[in-house]
């Protein structure tokens, strides 16, 4: 009764996507709405994309192994990255009326930069995309009780959000959105009061987390756990910033007060609701004690999906199942869309400059089909991966080679496209030397990496420059020297 359920609900939001789509007239509309979303939309389109599996199942179950220390990255960092783009970056972006995030390289650097940071920011959301898509496998495979197995379910999940994304764009994406976030606050605060009661009561919730040190978030006063801590915060607060995603929700408004807003009104909503989950897992450890504990030391992604499933009533059930498909097909049909419309805008182009727009809106589709496939392979190979994991693991790339050149380009004038090159270089090659050696057990490699790409960028914008000024100056003084001989 549960799995047919949730099945109606995958087909109700699938047939209210297909609706939304009729407003798709041309690329506009399916990249960025048209520019027409209202702040509201904006609202509910950032927070719901922002709210995904790592939020339900990844985040819980870092917080109950290590504490808000562990979560430092999401959703602390990722919240903060929403507030970030709202305040600093939201406004300069939304009026140079650009399509995507990889026009404003261009514009800014010229084509090579373009393409390359558009492959940076494609490879990115290839995790972000497979942790909606596993998450999804898991809940088809515990719905069926094993009878689905979890690669089925990634397939079986993949295709629903598919059915509306591939027609609808940015529009489906929106309006399927804002009727899925208010399934998902009000079915996870629901969830929330009923597992107080039966803990017996939030106080005593909170007050185990407190006797289990979970609320400390500051690390140890060693230099390498704070490098490691500070790593870990940047890693989405700022390689989130140069992501199509964000852009498309500030390119989607009607006006330049919602881009601004809006983004800045769901962080803080992201950050704060971010906590009912991990209150629910807290809770399951006063409810499901034994079982509990086993399940973190095995799986601690599964503590609360079994939490639900195995002590709460059936209504429960239905709700905090509703809210989880809510949480996993917001995202996933948003980061499946914005890779695919990158890809054509930016590297697509480069081949094929003169297509019409009806082709090229045919091309986003395609585009969006053959992205979907790759995610869910790649998805399927990286089974067991922890979902918080991939979903971190992502964004490392667009910090380390996209952030530095986005940040100079938009606030410090001398930045040159030699400049930006040798800022996505260096940042990418520190990065992996990292990564590759134990360097990166010392040091994190992120870190690492968006610290040589800020170098990069200094010295290929400072040093040509400095070089012509000190070139002009040596040929100024000879011909003022032959002139006093004259």
């Amino acid at each position: 009764m549960l799995l047919t359920l949730v099945l109606f609900y995958l087909l109700l939001t699938i047939a209210i996507g297909l609706w939304a789509a009729k407003r798709v007239k041309n690329t506009s509309d399916f990249a960025v709405a048209g520019r027409h979303l209202p702040l509201v939309m904006i609202v509910t389109t950032t927070f719901a994309t922002w709210f995904g599996s790592e939020t339900v199942l990844g985040i819980p179950a870092k917080f109950v192994q290590g504490g808000l220390g562990a979560v430092v990255e999401d959703p602390f960092g990722a919240g903060s990255c929403l507030i970030l783009v709202g305040m600093f970056f939201a406004a300069k972006l939304y009026r140079m009326s650009l399509l995507t995030i990889s026009d404003y390289y261009r514009e800014r650097y010229g084509r090579a930069v373009e393409v390359v940071c558009s492959i940076i920011i494609i490879l990115s959301y290839l995790g972000w995309v497979s942790a909606q898509v596993t998450a999804l496998g898991l809940v088809f495979n515990l719905l069926s009780g094993g009878a689905i197995s979890v690669p089925l379910g990634m397939i079986l999940g993949t295709a629903s959000i598919l059915a509306y994304t591939l027609f609808g764009g940015m529009w489906s994406v929106a309006v399927t959105d804002f009727i899925q976030m208010i399934i998902l606050v009000g079915g996870l605060a629901i969830i929330a009061f009923f597992a107080a009661d039966q803990a017996g009561g939030a106080d005593k919730v909170i007050a185990l987390a407190s006797s289990k040190d979970l609320f400390r978030f500051l690390p140890e006063p060693s230099f390498t756990d704070i490098l490691f801590f500070i790593a870990a915060a940047i890693t989405m607060m700022l390689g989130s910033i140069p992501q199509q995603d964000v852009f498309q929700r500030v390119m989607s408004a009607k006006d330049v007060n919602a881009a601004t807003k809006g983004p800045v009104i769901g962080g803080l909503c992201y950050i704060l609701f971010a906590f009912v989950p991990m209150f629910l897992v807290t809770s399951a450890l006063i409810i499901m004690p034994e079982q509990a504990t086993r399940l973190i030391e095995e799986d601690p992604q599964k503590v609360l999906p079994t939490l639900v499933l195995e002590h709460m009533p059936f209504v429960m059930q239905v709700l905090f199942f509703g809210a989880l498909l809510s949480a996993l097909k917001s995202t996933a049909s948003a980061t499946l869309l914005a890779p695919s419309v990158t890809f054509v805008e930016n590297v697509w182009r480069q081949f094929f400059p003169r297509q019409g727009d009806r082709e090229e809106l045919r091309t986003m589709r395609l585009a969006v089909l053959v992205f979907s496939i790759l995610v869910c392979a790649y998805a399927i190979a990286s089974e067991g991966t922890p979902i918080y994991d991939m979903v971190s693991g992502a964004y490392q790339v667009p910090l380390v080679g996209a952030f530095v050149p986005l940040l100079a380009g938009l606030y410090w004038k001398r930045a040159t496209t030699q400049g930006a090159i040798f800022s996505i270089v260096l940042g990418l090659l520190t990065w992996l030397l990292f990564l590759a050696t134990p360097a990166g057990e010392a040091f994190p490699a992120q870190l690492a990496g968006v610290l040589m790409s800020a170098l990069g960028m200094l010295l290929g914008s400072l040093g040509p420059q400095a070089l012509r000024n000190r070139h002009g100056s040596h040929h100024a003084l000879r011909g003022l020297d032959s002139g006093l001989k004259a």
